[in-house]
């Protein structure tokens, strides 16, 4: 079965755009909308990817416990972030 690339809720589109290059900016990836992303790293577009997630569930953790766990990165996730730079 093939996966659809038509998106859950269109109208969310321009969201998660917003999303996106907000992400690559904060990881230091310039103009990312522009780039030809065959010329980054997996690792690089993988790395958006992840902290797209990222922000996602702690906006939704948020959201669900009424504070924001932003500041102290105190989701699962950023606890246990591999990648994480000490």
């Amino acid at each position: 079965m093939s996966r659809s690339k038509k998106p859950v809720n269109p109208s969310a589109q321009s969201g998660l755009d917003r999303l996106k290059e907000e992400t690559a900016a904060e990881l230091g990836l310039k103009d990312y909308k522009n780039t030809y992303k065959g010329a980054l790293t997996s690792a690089d577009n993988g790395r958006v990817g992840g902290h797209m997630v990222r922000k996602m569930i702690e906006a939704q953790e948020t959201k669900f416990n009424g504070t924001s766990n932003q500041a102290t990165g105190s989701t699962l996730t950023a606890q246990y972030d591999v990648n994480k730079k000490s």
